[in-house]
């Protein structure tokens, strides 16, 4: 965001449960997340803006773009899915079943492997793992159940041919978490997607930064001028 926010201005949401923002009461749905994106906006005073959508921030994204495509200038799709095969399934509901389960240090483990690229994790030693693990533990968003729960449930993929907005799809090609098939039948669903790949685990922020950040820099150059 910091490196975004250098050339344009940035409004970040955080998602119930996560941040500053109070837990939902009931299951997340998207189109109530896309409401409360674009209230965002208006609050900002943006009548049009680009889009970038991360992970789970994905489905919604591509939801805001189709609903209101006098809204959205550019759209950024990142390690990203318009609904989950039965691997991404089976992760998140292990996912969640931790996070209820209360065993918030064994989830970390499993994040830890999920996320991180094979070469990446493995130049970590198991204590530095287990360290990691103990951090992340208790710094794990309330909101994790919702969340996760909506992972295993959003499909976006009607939406996909409606949009019409420049799209960059960056495909996180050693992901553990989303699948690069998942990613490149995103992008190859959207007509006006352009794709790049990135040697990278779900975390293109932790271990690519500073290509990440070009991409999505690059990208909104040539597009969009907020």
């Amino acid at each position: 965001m910091e490196g975004i926010a250098a050339r344009h201005k940035v409004v970040g949401v955080d998602y119930p449960g996560a941040g500053a923002t109070p837990k939902a009461q009931g299951p997340l749905e998207i189109d109530d997340l896309v409401e409360q994106l674009v209230a965002a906006a208006d609050a900002e005073g943006l009548d049009t803006f680009a889009v970038s959508g991360y992970s789970l921030g994905g489905p919604v994204a591509i939801r805001l773009a189709s609903r209101h495509p006098e809204r959205v200038s550019s759209l950024v799709l990142s390690a990203t899915f318009a609904h989950a095969d039965t691997r991404t399934s089976l992760a998140a509901s292990i996912w969640h079943q931790l996070f209820e389960s209360g065993q918030h240090t064994v989830l970390a483990q499993y994040l830890n492997l999920m996320a991180l690229s094979e070469p990446v994790l493995n130049s970590l030693t198991p204590l530095q793992v287990h360290d990691a693990a103990e951090q992340l533990a208790p710094a794990l968003p309330v909101g994790t159940a919702e969340q996760v729960d909506l992972v295993r449930r959003a499909d976006v993929r009607g939406d996909l041919a409606g949009i019409a907005a420049p799209t960059l799809v960056v495909v996180t090609t050693a992901d553990p978490l989303i699948s690069p098939t998942l990613q490149r039948e995103v992008a190859a669903a959207i007509p006006t997607a352009e794709v790049a790949e990135l040697a990278t685990g779900h975390l293109p922020f932790v271990e690519r930064p500073q290509e990440w950040l070009k991409l999505i820099s690059d990208f909104l150059a040539r597009n969009q001028r907020h």
